[in-house]
This record gives C-alpha cells, structure tokens and sequence, in this order.
C-alpha cells in the first residue's frame, strides 16, 4: 500500500485538533484520508544534541516527532526561518536579519530532520514537504538515498525576484528546491515569481513539456490554492446582533503579524469614525489577534503599536456603553468561529501579503445565505485571486479602506446575496480535498517521471506502483499549472 508521508516544522498535537488552523488542519484532513505518519517538531525545546524521535497514534493517525534544541529553535526557528525567510518571502526586506549567521543552523536542522526520517521510509512512500522552514529538506534526503517521489508545498507568499535574490544563500536555495518532484504554490502571482527567482537565481529554463529545469535537475511547479472544510463552518443559528439590535459588528482574525496590516486596519477603522459620525454607536470592530513568536522583536513592537492604537481610538471616540474596537489579544476555539463570523455584517481581512487568507473563505463559508454579511478582503490576499466578488482593497490605501467599509455596512440586503452566492461558489468548489487530492495526483505523476529518468534498483518497486496508481487516475485532470504548456 503507497503511504503519504507529511513532515513539517510543526506537528498538531491531535488531542487539541479543533484548536488548530492553517497549515495543521488541512494536513490533518489530507491524513484522514491516507495511510501513513506526520513527521516534524514536537513543539518541545530540549538540552539534548542527540534526540530521539517520539511515535505517537491517536484517532487512526501517526505522528513521528522530535524535539529542537535551544540553538535549534534560536536560529533555524526564529532566527532563519522566521528572521530571514519569512520577512523576505513577504517582500519586506527591511526587517530581514541577513548578517545574524542562522543559515548554517537551518541546514544542520532539515539535515537532522533527514537523518531521523529516511530510515522510516519504504520504496512506495510518496512524501509531502510543508513550508518554508524545510526548503532543503529533499536535498538532504537524496544525500542519504532516498529516491521516492517528494513534493513540496509553500503555505506563503513569493516575494519578488528581486526581493528573493537578496537573500546571501539564494543559490543554495534554488538548490535545494529543484531536488523536488513537484513544487506547489498558492496563486499565479507566486508562480511566475518562483520561476522568475529560478531563472535569475541558477538559469532555470522552460522546457517545451512546461517543466523547469533547474541546474541537474527537472521539477514541476504548480498553483494549487489552499482551501476549506466547508461543513466545518455550516449550521449555525446564531443572530447577527449580539450586543443589541442597533449594533453591527465588524470581525477581524489574523495572527498578531506585521503582514497582516492590523496597524493600518485600525487607522482605517478610525479614520472611517471620525467621517461618518452616523455610524458611532452603531458599530463594533471585534479584532482578535493572536499571539505568535513573542521573542522576535518585530512582533513586540507591532503588539505595543496596536495596544497604542486601539486606546487612542477608544479614548476618543468611546462612551461608557459602547467601546468602538474590542482588540483581543488571545486564540479563539476554532469550534466557536463559526458563531463569531456569523454575528458580524462585515468580515475584514486586509493582510499587506499573504499566502492565501483561509480566515476570508471560513466568514463566506459562516454565512446565512439569507442574510449574508460582506467580506472586505485586501487585493493583496492570495485569496483575492479568487474571491473577486468581495470587496476588494489596497490596505496601504485608508481612504479605499473607510469608503469599502461604508460600501459593505449600507449594501443592499439584494446585493449581499448576490455577491455571497458566488463567493459560496468558489469556497464549495476549491475545497480542501480538492486541493489536497490535485496536489497529490500531481506528485505521483511528477514522481514518476523522475524514476523513469533515473531507474535503479530500489525503486522498481516504487515505479510499478506509481504506474498502477496513475491507471486509477487516468482519468483525473492534471493539477499542475505549466507555464507556457
């Protein structure tokens, strides 16, 4: 039986699944549906240069984790992956760490990764990399002789070329990439700037199939947007209005990030109520905005200048029964979201760049079709490249941002069903097993087209039963999204 083998950064606790978002829920669905283990971190930071993996089952599902050490989780965590990768990768080169020295640790971590995966590897396993903190994990594996099918999925944004070639190490990062099968990205704006970066980077070429051949080696890259279990978000009956009748509440979630666009969100929000007085009183913006990597120093500083914001908006604009932003600063219980963007007329979700935004298909997925809110969504989102019928905005843009948020709070009850209904269209359409089930299908053909160019004796085995797979499937569409085929 061909297992599916998932490893990323960080492995779900299954215990507290229904906390989870992002990255680990669509991973955990994608299991559910396939024999085989998850393998990463374990979230545990330990004195110990010689960790021992931890096997774990819950529920039907495997996990096979290790813990970091405290250089481990300094440099490759927070220093490289989170200090150098993600600024970059979200063109935002100011606040880029490139002399702190992490990317030796960064290495030595996706080479321990390896060292502790291979031997758990079987000639059919298809394996399935997440993310931006195992970039070289693939090349590790081949080092050690590991030819099965590897596919690699990157849940953010690509910044421009000219962003990414700023990074010291790119060609070792280009290097690393093209030891996948198949890489998959979220819009069409991350694909061409992942074959622009390859082409400026190592001299990638198109070749006539409409792979990429990049130094030794050839890969697909394909578009695959990130979707959601829409029966998660389904059912609800709760009333709009929570605080009274007269009351609309406008409802934001994102991760206390600098590229969510929370600060200018809140300027936004009240510049909208020094405008329009009408509307005081009459509306609430509930912002919750979990925590997320405390030590680095850029999201202190972005914590402290929405706790400056909010006071000030407050404090100007408040009266003793009613407070203009509830600004939350702790997780929500995924199992109550769905109540939460059902009681809001307007879901708000402006990020300066972002993978996709799975927090804007969850409020279209919430809503009563009778009665649906509106979605103001940043034209920045991955998510904009197919919610066209949200209300689309610049977030570096407050007056686009107040006359979008007076748009959505007087659109008529006619229009708000209409656009709802093909929003729900595209959530229901390019769900969550759709994505997962085309990438996928797409990794076992790109995996096997590797294993016929480069045969030996240990994966006959492994091509048989991807040419037997691919029968089942002939049928399927091709998931990938050549460029120029």
């Amino acid at each position: 039986m061909t297992r599916l083998v998932m490893i990323s950064n960080r492995v779900i606790d299954f215990g507290a699944a229904s906390q989870a978002g992002g990255v680990s829920v669509v991973i955990y669905d994608t299991l559910a549906r396939h024999s085989g283990f998850w393998f990463g971190w374990n979230g545990q930071v330990e004195d110990s240069d010689v960790p021992e993996t931890t096997v774990a089952s819950e529920g039907g599902h495997t996990t096979v984790t290790m813990p970091l050490t405290p250089d481990d989780y300094n440099d490759y965590y927070l220093g490289y992956s989170n200090s150098v990768l993600w600024p970059v990768f979200h063109n935002r080169l100011d606040l880029a760490q490139f002399e702190a020295g992490y990317y030796s640790r960064y290495v030595a971590v996706n080479e321990k990764f390896a060292a502790h995966l291979a031997p758990l590897i079987e000639p059919t396993d298809i394996l399935w990399v997440h993310d931006y903190h195992l970039f070289p994990l693939a090349l590790e594996l081949r080092k050690l002789g590991i030819e099965n099918p590897i596919g690699f999925f990157l849940h953010i944004p690509v910044g421009p070329a000219q962003a990414m070639l700023a990074i010291p190490e790119h060609r070792a990062l280009a290097r690393a990439m093209s030891a996948y099968d198949l890489v998959g990205v979220q819009t069409h704006r991350d694909l061409r700037n992942l074959i622009d970066f390859l082409q400026q980077s190592v001299y990638a070429s198109l070749l006539p199939s409409g792979r990429i051949r990049a130094l030794d080696s050839e890969l697909d890259i394909g578009c695959f947007p990130v979707g959601i279990d829409r029966q998660d978000f389904i059912g609800s009956q709760i009333v709009r209005q929570i605080e009274s009748p007269e009351i609309e509440r406008v409802i934001g979630i994102d991760r206390l990030d600098y590229t969510k666009g929370l600060p200018q969100k809140f300027r936004a929000f009240g510049k909208f109520l020094e405008e329009n007085p009408e509307h005081r009183r009459r509306i609430v913006l509930s912002q919750f905005a979990p925590p997320t990597r405390e030590s680095v120093e850029a999201y202190a500083d972005i914590r402290a200048e929405l706790e400056s914001l909010s006071g000030a908006i407050n404090g100007r604009y408040g009266e003793l029964d009613w407070v203009p932003i509830n600004y939350i600063h702790r997780p929500i219980p995924r199992n109550e979201l769905r109540d939460v963007y059902r009681s809001a007329r307007v879901g708000w979700a402006t990020p300066l760049m972002d993978g996709m935004n799975l927090v804007a298909k969850e409020y279209v997925a919430s809503q009563d079709a009778a009665d649906p809110g509106v979605l103001i969504l940043s034209k920045f989102a991955g998510a904009a490249e197919q919610l066209r019928d949200a209300l689309l905005v610049n977030p570096y843009d407050p007056n686009d941002m107040v006359q979008a948020l007076r748009t959505a709070l007087e659109m008529p009850l006619a229009e708000r069903i209409a656009r709802h209904k093909k929003l729900a269209e595209v959530v229901n359409k390019s769900d969550s097993k759709k994505w997962s089930d085309d990438f996928f299908t797409a990794l076992v053909k790109a995996g096997k087209r590797r294993l016929h160019r480069q045969p030996s004796a240990r994966v006959t085995e492994a091509m048989r039963r991807l040419d037997a797979k691919s029968k089942k499937k002939a049928d399927a569409k091709p998931a990938v999204a050549h460029v120029g085929g």
